[in-house]
């Protein structure tokens, strides 16, 4: 891979500026700097996608005749970072990262003509329903079933830490369709109106007291076969599909790169446990060089995965990869932002941020009082947020067992 700057990249990075600079209100801005986890404020998000689908922008890694973008691998990279440096909102990634590739790959041409658009506008809000009480990294175990009748599947059971399901009005879910065979078989993968009768939405909250996941309860809900993507029990395939792409399928490391930025700036201004300042006492600037190399590390992983990408195939066992390198590395940054934060960063302040969901039980002071900067309030929220990272989407340990079958052949 040919990885230096030509003229059209620093073109394109001056293009990117300027549309940064133009459009990311201070709203905006605020929104996506105190973010408290992966997830920033609905309403900011979905204002920042209509924004970025006016300019053609929303979903750059889509094919191009759906609405992607014909970057090159350093576009990719000069865009997820700029983004990151301006202190842009996220996007859901639900829909546009994970749930429109499945049916761009799967779906039939009536699907892919009603969804994809609606996926770019925000008027299709997707959320995830895949784990279940009894099935989350065992994903295969999963039991909620959905029998056949006529025309529809009739859907009972529920699913769990299910992200922003009061705010989405399609979920995409796995459901037993037959439990003859091995596990994996008679599963199928479904897209749910989340309007359809049947359906009850119940809040959890977090260890960071935000409320974003829920867990959904389906009571006799009917979903029209014509909503499944794929083959009825067929849908493992599917859903290995989509996994690759919520475990490896975005840039994680210009985030990542920005983070121990912004930590070895604030390390510069506070104080050491031996007198001076926290950036030169020896043990915290190596553990903030060890996770500048391994981000570094995780910066070339992707550009290998947007390669394929590009080249029409998809991560493949690379997404494990990522996945383990890229939330081990979240958590191991957000620990030195606690570390950085000291003291002030132990108070919780969550009206301070813009967390991702509302948060429960919490009553702001009435004169905004804050203990220190608003970062110092992010950081106890980003350290328990983050220690889910190394769980979802396939626990860690599940990614490792998946390269070992798939590399080295154990």
């Amino acid at each position: 891979m040919d990885l230096s700057w030509s003229a059209a990249d620093s073109a394109f990075r001056d293009e990117v500026r300027a549309f940064l600079a133009a459009e990311l209100t201070p709203e905006l801005r605020r929104a996506g700097r105190l973010m408290t986890s992966v997830y920033s404020d609905h309403e900011a998000s979905m204002q920042w996608q209509l924004i970025l689908h006016s300019r053609g922008w929303a979903a750059p890694a889509w094919p191009v005749q759906y609405g992607g973008c014909d970057w090159s691998l350093t576009q990719h990279y000069i865009f997820s970072r700029e983004s990151q440096l301006a202190g842009a909102p996220s996007l859901s990634p639900m829909g546009i990262r994970m749930v429109a590739h499945a049916i761009i790959k799967y779906g039939t041409q009536v699907q892919k003509d009603f969804f994809l658009p609606r996926i770019l506008t925000g008027e299709v809000f997707f959320c995830q329903g895949y784990s279940e009480p009894e099935a989350g990294s065992d994903l295969a175990a999963l039991s909620m079933s959905a029998v056949s009748d006529g025309d529809d599947l009739v859907c009972t059971g529920s699913k769990i830490w299910t992200t922003h399901a009061t705010e989405a009005n399609w979920m995409f879910a796995l459901v037993r369709t037959s439990r003859t065979g091995k596990k994996q078989q008679g599963i199928t993968f479904v897209l749910v109106d989340m309007t359809t009768p049947g359906i009850q939405i119940r809040p959890l909250v977090m260890t960071s007291g935000e409320e974003v996941q829920n867990q959904v309860f389906f009571d006799d809900v009917r979903v029209p076969k014509a909503n499944v993507i794929g083959r009825i029990d067929d849908g493992w395939t599917v859903a290995k599909y989509l996994l690759e792409f919520e475990r490896g399928g975005g840039a994680a490391a210009p985030a990542l790169q920005v983070m121990a930025e912004q930590i070895a700036e604030v390390a510069a201004t506070q104080p050491g446990p031996a007198g001076g300042v926290l950036l030169d006492d020896p043990a915290f600037a190596r553990k903030l060089a060890d996770v500048r190399i391994r981000t570094e590390v995780l910066e070339i992983l992707e550009y290998r995965v947007l390669a394929a990408l590009a080249g029409g195939g998809h991560p493949g066992a690379a997404s494990s990869m990522l996945k383990i390198i890229s939330t081990e590395l979240s958590q191991a940054l957000t620990e030195l932002l606690m570390e950085a934060a000291g003291p002030r960063g132990r108070a919780y302040q969550p009206h301070a941020t813009c967390p991702g969901g509302p948060i429960a039980d919490f009553v702001a002071p009435e004169d905004g009082y804050l203990s220190g900067e608003p970062w110092q309030a992010v950081a106890p929220l980003r350290y328990f947020n983050d220690r889910a990272g190394s769980i979802y989407a396939g626990s860690n340990e599940i990614q490792r067992n998946i390269l070992a079958k798939a590399e080295l052949g154990l």
